[in-house]
């Protein structure tokens, strides 16, 4: 079992930044593959970032590309994702999310940031 509690959303205007983060608690966070998706009002909760267990192999969505990095610490048990050159069609409630292996879905889930990006 592993506990994610995210933090480091809020209201930054477009073409700003923002890094939210993800900290994890319970079974040993570098056991884990790591996650970031988006969900905005009236849509699907949409994949955004993957890094695997080391951190050294990251993996995004299109929309993001060049714009969001993802990292972690895993002294800190801590996933990052910043969060650069935001764009109005960026703000969404960001959640993290904790899978074992690539062959499993996604078993943990955080309660969510909101990012509001203004225009």
């Amino acid at each position: 079992q592993v506990r994610l509690v995210e933090s480091g959303g809020g209201l930054v205007q477009a073409g700003g930044s923002l890094r939210p983060s993800c900290a994890a608690s319970g079974r040993t966070f570098s056991s884990y593959i790591m996650g970031w998706f988006r969900q905005a009002p009236g849509k699907e909760r949409d994949f955004v970032a993957t890094i695997n267990w080391s951190g050294g192999n990251t993996y995004y969505t299109d929309s993001v590309k060049g714009r969001f990095t993802i990292s972690r610490d895993n002294a800190k048990n801590t996933v990052y994702l910043q969060m650069n050159s935001l764009k109005p069609e960026d703000a969404a409630v960001y959640y993290c999310a904790a899978r074992v292996d690539y062959s499993y879905g996604y078993n943990y889930w955080g309660q969510g940031t909101q990012i509001t990006v203004s225009s």
